[in-house]
C-alpha cells in the first residue's frame, strides 16, 4: 500500500493539553504522516487552554481528571458522538498510544469492525504507583498491560530494551522499533551560553549538574535530591540547573537547596539551556526511550543515567557517560563527581556522545512507523 491509502485513527490520552515528550512525539509523527499523504484523525481529551496547537484534525473525547495527577485526564471510552465521528472517518488502521479507558475502547472497536490495530509504547506506566506509595499494585498493573498489548495486531516500541521487557511480560504480537529523533539545529554545543549562565548566577568555571523534564516525582526527583545531598557531603563542587515545571516543583525546591530553577524553556532557548549544562543527570526508570538523554548528548553534555530501559540503549557506559543501577545513590554521586572534576573526561564524553546520536533524525524514525503500517496491513489482509 502507498501512504495515501492509509486512513489512521490515532488515539491519545494527551495529544496537546499538557506538554510532555510523548505527545510532542505524536504530533511530530502526525505531521510526517500528513506530509506523506496519510489521512489521520486524532481522538484525545482536550482543554480550553492547551499547551500548544495540535497538528492535524483533533476530536475531543470527554474525560475525567486522573487520580493523583490532576494535570492529566482519562478519556471516558468512546461515547456515541465520538463513535459516530470515527465511523464516518472509516479508518483502516487504529493506532493507540496509551493503555487507558480510551485505548481499551479503541482496540475493542477495531476488533469488532475487523480493523487492523497497532499500539505504540511511550511510558512505563507500571512504575508510576511506586512514587505515590502504591508500589504493591505494580505486579497487577503489569498483568493488565500485558493483556492490553496482546489485543493488538502489531506493536511499536522505542528501544530494544523496551521490547525485551514486553516480551518478558508475555506480550506476543510482532514488534518493531519506533525510535525518536533530535532537532540537531536546536541541540548542539554551539548553543552553550556563558552569558545566560551568568544571568542565573552560575559562574563560568562552575560545573552545572542539570535536570530536564516535567517536575513530577516519577522522573526520579527523590533520587536526584538524595544524590545532590551526597555530593554536598563529599564536598564535590557543583551547581544545580533545573529546566522544567510541574506539580512537584514546590517540593523539589525544598529538597534541592541552592538549585537554580530556570523554568520551562522552548525552542532555541531550550537548546541553550541544555548546552549550558556540564553534566546531565537522569535517574528516571519510567522512560521507554529518553528523548532528553539524546538531546543532552547532541548538545555535547555528558550523561549520568539510570541503567534502565531507554538509557541503556543510548548511553555507552564509560564512553559517553555513565550508567548506574537505579537508586544507587553512592554510585550516582561517584559518577557525577568523576565528570565534574575532570575537564578532559567531559570533553571526551561530549565528543563521543554527539557521534553516538548523530543519526537520530525525526524524518528517518517516523518513516519507520509507515513501514510498520505497511506490515500491519499486509498481515491483516
Amino acid at each position: 500500500m502507498t501512504p495515501d491509502q492509509f486512513r489512521v485513527a490515532l488515539f491519545s490520552g494527551n495529544y496537546n493539553y499538557t506538554r510532555d515528550g510523548a505527545n510532542q512525539t505524536l504530533n511530530l509523527l502526525v505531521g510526517h504522516l500528513l506530509d506523506r499523504g496519510v489521512a489521520v484523525r486524532v481522538y484525545s481529551p482536550t482543554s480550553s487552554t492547551p499547551a500548544f496547537p495540535p497538528v492535524g484534525d483533533l476530536v475531543d473525547v470527554p474525560a475525567i481528571p486522573l487520580p493523583f495527577r490532576s494535570d492529566y485526564k482519562l478519556g471516558r471510552g468512546l461515547p456515541a458522538k465520538v463513535r459516530r465521528d470515527l465511523e464516518a472517518f472509516a479508518p483502516n488502521i487504529v493506532h493507540v498510544s496509551a493503555p487507558e479507558f480510551l485505548g481499551h475502547a479503541a482496540v475493542r472497536w477495531a476488533r469488532e469492525h475487523g480493523i487492523a490495530s497497532l499500539a505504540s509504547v511511550h511510558t512505563r506506566f507500571e512504575t508510576y504507583p511506586r512514587y505515590y506509595g502504591l508500589g504493591f499494585v505494580e505486579p497487577a498493573i503489569i498483568k493488565l498491560l500485558t493483556r492490553f498489548y496482546n489485543k493488538f495486531d502489531r506493536i511499536v516500541a522505542p528501544s530494544p530494551s523496551m521490547i525485551a521487557l514486553l516480551r518478558g511480560w508475555g506480550v506476543t504480537p510482532p514488534m518493531d522499533i519506533w525510535s525518536r529523533g533530535i532537532d540537531h539545529d536546536r541541540f548542539q554545543p554551539s548553543r552553550r551560553s556563558l552569558e545566560w549562565r551568568r544571568s542565573l548566577g552560575i559562574g563560568d568555571h562552575e560545573v552545572a549538574v542539570g535536570f530536564l523534564g516535567r517536575l513530577v516525582k516519577e522522573k526520579g526527583l527523590d533520587v536526584f535530591a538524595e544524590v545532590l545531598a551526597e555530593l554536598r557531603r563529599r564536598g564535590v563542587a557543583h551547581r544545580v540547573l533545573v529546566i522544567g515545571k510541574g506539580p512537584a516543583q514546590d517540593w523539589f525546591e525544598r529538597v534541592t537547596p541552592g538549585a537554580v530553577f530556570a523554568g520551562y524553556q522552548t525552542g532555541n532557548d531550550l537548546g541553550r539551556a541544555v548546552a549550558s549544562m556540564d553534566v546531565f543527570f537522569n535517574p528516571s526508570v519510567t522512560e521507554t526511550f529518553g528523548n532528553v538523554t539524546t538531546e543532552a548528548m547532541a548538545a555535547g553534555v555528558p550523561v549520568v543515567a539510570a541503567n534502565a530501559t531507554g538509557a541503556m540503549d543510548l548511553v555507552v557506559d564509560g564512553e559517553t557517560g555513565y550508567l548506574v543501577e537505579p537508586r544507587d545513590i553512592a554510585g550516582y554521586a561517584e559518577a557525577i563527581a568523576r565528570i565534574a572534576t575532570d575537564a578532559d573526561l567531559r570533553r571526551r564524553f561530549s565528543e563521543a556522545g554527539r557521534t553516538r546520536v548523530a543519526d537520530y533524525r525525526w524524518d528517518k524514525v517516523n518513516e519507520a512507523v509507515l513501514e510498520s503500517y505497511r506490515l500491519l496491513r499486509a498481515d491483516h489482509g
